[in-house]
């Protein structure tokens, strides 16, 4: 099974949100962003979707699969 690589810490960075805040803007714990951040856990679709509204990209734009 592919894995799935993410560049959410560093899009969060670019628009100057702290995991708690982020966490806040889509209705999760600062804890639920840490373990996606750091690839521990896989986010639902409603929660990428979420992401991805949140900050203001696509949802491709923060996964992808690694090759």
């Amino acid at each position: 099974m592919a894995e799935l690589a993410n560049r959410l810490r560093e899009l969060r960075a670019e628009h100057g949100l702290t995991q708690a805040a982020l966490a806040e803007a889509v209705g999760v714990t600062r804890k639920t962003i840490n373990t996606v951040e750091n690839g521990v856990f896989v986010p639902s679709t409603t929660l990428a979707l979420k992401l991805a509204a949140a900050l203001g990209c696509p949802v491709e734009a923060i996964f992808s699969l690694k090759p």
